[in-house]
């Protein structure tokens, strides 16, 4: 019973680690696109995900969709014929040319979707406390801050789409590494500048405000 037990607990623990593992093989494969390790990759990724927004600015999100789809499956399909050719041609009995692919196992765990709902959760907590913390006023400053904030999204609003602004951030998402290798020194400098900055003026103006608002961390 006891060795049973024991098997059983050791098994979820591996289990509990392979999922671990693979979350943190994806994050680093994120990493490496960014980061353009392996230009091919990065450069296949980055046009696709251009490809799809600049598609989904155009065309609604279902013609987007039934595009790819018809787009892939004309591929496999001529490649599957093209192999059946081939081998009907060579009388090979090579088989299925996707069989590889096809008895690959894709099923997602339960400890992967576990995992993914308890750090989903952490950050939804964080962010409705966040939230609540910033609408009640917790924090004049926090608060002030949010606003000014919302206020600028109103004009980025005004003038970009959803679409739009997504395609700025997948443009900034791939080249803003490769500008920060290049440029590390000063862009540290300029990012320690600008904060130093942006502090001391936001310590001007608590000072200004009356003692009832200003200021109070929790201790």
């Amino acid at each position: 019973m006891a060795d049973s037990t024991s098997s059983s607990c050791s098994d979820s623990s591996s289990s509990s680690n392979s999922s671990s593992s693979s979350l943190r093989d994806l994050s680093h494969s994120a990493l490496q696109l960014t980061q353009w390790k392996d230009p091919r990759k990065s450069a296949v990724a980055f046009g696709l995900s251009m490809l799809v927004l600049v598609s989904l600015a155009t065309l609604s999100v279902i013609s987007v969709v039934s595009y790819m789809l018809l787009t892939l499956l004309c591929v496999t399909i001529t490649f599957r014929v093209y192999k059946s050719v081939i081998h009907a041609v060579q009388k090979s009995d090579e088989g299925h040319p996707f069989r590889s692919l096809l008895e690959r196992d894709i099923s997602v765990s339960s400890e992967v979707v576990r995992q993914l709902a308890d750090q989903s959760l952490i950050y939804l907590n964080w962010f409705s406390s966040q939230t609540r913390r910033l609408l009640l006023v917790e924090d004049l400053v926090d608060s002030l801050k949010l606003a000014a904030v919302m206020w600028m999204m109103t004009y980025v609003g005004a003038i970009f789409n959803g679409v739009t602004i997504l395609i700025i951030a997948d443009i900034v998402f791939f080249t803003t590494p490769l500008i920060y290798q290049k440029k590390k020194t000063q862009i540290d400098q300029l990012i320690e500048l600008i904060g130093s900055r942006v502090e001391a003026t936001l310590h001007r103006l608590q000072d200004r405000l009356p003692g009832a608002v200003k200021r109070t961390k929790p201790e």
